[in-house]
């Protein structure tokens, strides 16, 4: 449904609403950045909220039109593959979104990827202005706002550029090679890191991310301990190569832990030279000797106390993202 929000509706806050939709994809999408997109009608209603949601998926700005279209036309029926979408837009959206302004979190691609160029799409549907918060400089998508520029489109960079530019910190990491740590933690209400401790949502999104991550790292400890699987299950993807972090050699561990037999996986002693996007998973003791080194920290926490010692690590932390999952909350954190 169209959203009119009168006296609020300022372009910081339109462009705020694409940031944070696309960091509720931050880290799926590797090893494309995470991009949002908010349209709105020459009249102000919000039409749409979009965001990519994983590479080779559709781009954020098509899922914005393809919302919105639907919203304007409620009997329009679009395919799902994202370059038939494209093309069944371009036949059939009757101008429905003359006069229209996007709020893009990265400058729409110009390039022929995996799916068509937005800024071609922007440009054909008739927009009147995009707002751009970052310049995209990579050498094979930049140039969408000069295409668009050069098409009538009006356009604008830097609206909420620092946000922006937090967004897309792990894409520009990859973009040089350099590698990207994330460290996943769980906690209660009251600081535990003991045990089970988040529910179902939050499991299905740690293992959305696995099935992307080049490199899992725990310490040895977990493995004795916990014998965990460290798969991808819930959501039917491939399970991450491991790398355990110990003071003993891999050929000392007891193979019948679990995660030494989940097929087509490498584990390693040390971390390869090769990883980009790699996550730590661990408690109080790992995030003590490796927080230094993390980009950013994933943190659950659920609804509930435990009698066990809270996580005592001396760490003031920059919050980026918060949002919720089922019963669980989570932020994503930087020092």
């Amino acid at each position: 449904m169209a959203r009119k929000l009168g006296h609020l509706m300022t372009n910081e806050f339109y462009m705020n609403l694409a940031i944070n939709e696309a960091w509720k994809y931050q880290f799926l999408t590797y090893e494309n950045p995470a991009v949002g997109c908010v349209i709105v009608d020459k009249n102000g209603r919000i039409l749409s909220i979009g965001a990519h949601k994983g590479a080779g998926e559709a781009h954020a700005e098509l899922n914005a039109v393809a919302q919105a279209l639907q919203e304007l036309k409620p009997n329009l029926t679009l395919p799902d593959e994202p370059n038939l979408a494209y093309n069944f837009i371009l036949k059939h959206h009757d101008n429905a979104l003359k006069g229209a302004v996007a709020f893009v979190s990265l400058e729409p691609c110009v390039h022929f990827g995996k799916t068509p160029p937005c800024a071609r799409l922007l440009s054909e549907l008739g927009f009147k202005k995009v707002f751009v918060s970052v310049a995209d400089t990579s050498d094979k998508a930049r140039g969408g706002g000069e295409f668009l520029r050069q098409n009538g489109v009006e356009l604008e960079f830097g609206l909420c550029e620092v946000a922006g530019q937090n967004l897309i910190k792990p894409f520009l990491k990859w973009q040089k090679n350099e590698p990207y740590k994330l460290f996943k933690l769980a906690l209660t209400l009251n600081g535990s890191a003991f045990g089970k401790i988040t529910k179902r949502e939050s499991d299905i999104y740690t293992h959305k991310i696995r099935s992307k991550i080049d490199l899992l790292v725990i310490g040895g400890q977990s493995v004795r301990t916990d014998r965990p699987t460290l798969d991808a299950r819930l959501v039917g993807g491939k399970a991450p190569d491991i790398c355990v972090l110990s003071r003993r050699n891999l050929d000392e561990f007891d193979k019948t832990a679990p995660l030494f037999s989940v097929p087509n996986r490498r584990i390693y002693s040390e971390i390869p030279k090769q990883a980009k996007f790699i996550m730590f998973e661990g408690g109080e003791n790992f995030l003590r000797e490796f927080k230094d080194e993390m980009d950013a920290f994933l943190i659950f926490s659920n609804a509930h106390f435990k009698a066990s010692q809270n996580v005592r690590v001396e760490a003031e932390f920059k919050p980026r993202f918060r949002g919720i999952l089922g019963e669980d909350s989570y932020g994503i954190y930087e020092l």
